[in-house]
């Protein structure tokens, strides 16, 4: 079966969060189920500089100005074909923002394109190649199923909700720019509060709707978690599931990763210390093996719960842990952390931005990975803690409850325990989980035990691309 996957980034082409993990690998694990994928990309400098075989497809006018369609193949040999505009796409800042975090006042337009295209090339403006599935991840590629609403269509539509909050709003007089039918500017359609939403249109348009965990699935149904668009989501409920996102063991495997200090398995846990010693070197920590190591890799917002962690920082350095973060995001939070890595050097660590190679050092290097978010489509960072045994502490919400196992008494019995949980999203509440760690971590054996069991815990593509298989089928592909 031939499948267009729509999306805004992909590793290792370009990569500013998850969505651009989950582009990377899952068109990689499809392919031995008999699926013939290719990606439709937006032309970002980093993603054509990162392609080999580039061939021209074809030159198009589009209410954004000319456009060139090019063809080529990924490191992985994965076919992507990307819009070449560099009118829109070669920029500076990152590919949503400008070097202020301004979002760019064309964004519409720019990512409105990746509808349209695929639109087109569902149509067959690739003689060589046609879809059955065009598969559209998150608000970025939202007006796919509309396009293709629009032109009969040409193709079923999938839509995968990456994260509902970020929904890709713009005022209501853009919409004319958009070269859709009048009528799909209303209630039943893009209209959103007397505005345009991309997420709801991929929301109403599409044939099947997905999100990245059943949980988050059902979460999202509801007014705490639906961001305006439960009760849509609600009336669509019998084409809404959840598949869980997977980790792609070819970047992410402590026994083969080339960027960490040593590598280690779930029996050879030996290099385990290693990479923790050479992390707490590299950000002047105290070496300290009898000290539990706690981190985050994350976004800096609210969302991520990053103000919890800031708030019970001192119950893990009271309790003599230690503390080390890499991340980004609101200025506030930033200096904060930055603040309180000068007041306890020793004990706290802090890098401001994103580091690729650094967070696999820091996964393999620490025993904790903190992840207490207000809300979580599935998240990555704890499916990484499981792989290196750094062990979860998440809170009870999203796909961070479909993928860890708190370390209750009865389910340390049963030996199905692979982090800990708590509920509340509050300070107190993170406090509990972080005294049930270390009071894990003062049991030395079963501290192993739990560890061991997390990095056993298969969390891989295959499971993930055997559903989205089976989901392609069930609409005719």
């Amino acid at each position: 079966m031939r499948v267009l996957h729509v999306c805004a980034e992909m590793f290792p082409l370009l990569k500013t969060g998850g969505l651009a993990d989950v582009s990377g690998a899952l068109p990689l694990a499809l392919a031995p189920l008999a699926c013939d994928v290719r990606v439709l990309l937006p032309g970002f400098p980093s993603i054509l500089a990162g392609l080999t075989a580039v061939s021209d497809v074809a030159t198009l006018e589009t209410f954004a100005g000319k456009i060139g369609l090019k063809f080529g193949r990924t490191p992985d040999d994965i076919g992507v074909y990307v819009i070449d505009a560099p009118h829109l796409y070669a920029r500076g800042g990152n590919p949503y923002q400008d070097g202020n975090h301004h979002p760019y006042a064309d964004n519409h337009l720019r990512f409105a394109l990746l509808g349209w295209v695929a639109t087109r090339i569902a149509e067959g403006i690739d003689t060589y190649w046609r879809p059955a599935i065009v598969h559209a991840h998150d608000w970025h590629a939202g007006l796919v199923p509309a396009y293709l609403a629009a032109a009969g269509r040409p193709a079923t539509s999938v839509f995968t909700i990456h994260n509902l909050a970020y929904q890709g709003i713009f005022p209501a007089h853009q919409f004319a720019q958009l070269e859709l039918p009048a009528h799909f500017f209303a209630l039943n359609g893009l209209e959103f509060h007397g505005q345009i939403s991309f997420m709801k249109a991929g929301i109403y348009y599409a044939d099947r709707i997905t999100t990245v965990s059943p949980t988050y699935a059902q979460e999202i149904s509801t007014p705490e978690q639906g961001c305006g668009l439960d009760g849509l989501l609600r009336a669509r409920q019998d084409v809404l599931s959840g598949i869980l996102n997977g980790v792609d063991e070819a970047v992410w495997h402590p026994e083969s990763d080339a960027l960490i200090a040593a590598n280690y398995s779930v029996d050879k846990l030996t290099g385990k210390a290693k990479c923790k010693a050479a992390l707490q070197a590299l950000m002047g920590l105290e070496h300290a093996t009898e000290k539990p190591l706690f981190a985050v890799v994350s976004r800096l917002t609210e969302q991520k719960g990053l103000h919890l962690v800031l708030a019970a920082l001192k119950e893990i350095t009271d309790r003599g842990g230690q503390f080390v973060l890499l991340g980004s995001g609101d200025a506030a939070m930033e200096a904060a952390f930055v603040a309180a890595a000068a007041d306890n050097p020793q004990q706290v660590a802090v890098k401001i931005g994103y580091d690729e190679a650094f967070s696999h050092q820091i996964m393999a290097g620490s025993d904790v990975m903190m992840v207490p978010s207000r809300f979580e489509p599935c998240g990555l960072t704890q499916l990484y803690g499981l792989k290196y045994g750094a062990l979860p502490l998440v809170r009870r919400v999203g796909g961070l409850s479909d993928t860890v196992i708190d370390c209750s008494l009865e389910n340390l019995q049963d030996g199905i325990a692979t982090g800990a949980v708590f509920n509340g999203f509050s300070k107190e509440e993170l406090t509990q989980g972080i005294r049930r760690i270390f009071a894990l971590w003062a049991r030395p054996k079963d501290w192993k035990a739990v560890r061991q069991e997390a990095m056993r815990t298969d969390f891989g593509w295959h499971s993930a691309a055997m559903q989205y298989h089976d989901l392609y089928r069930s609409l005719g592909a």
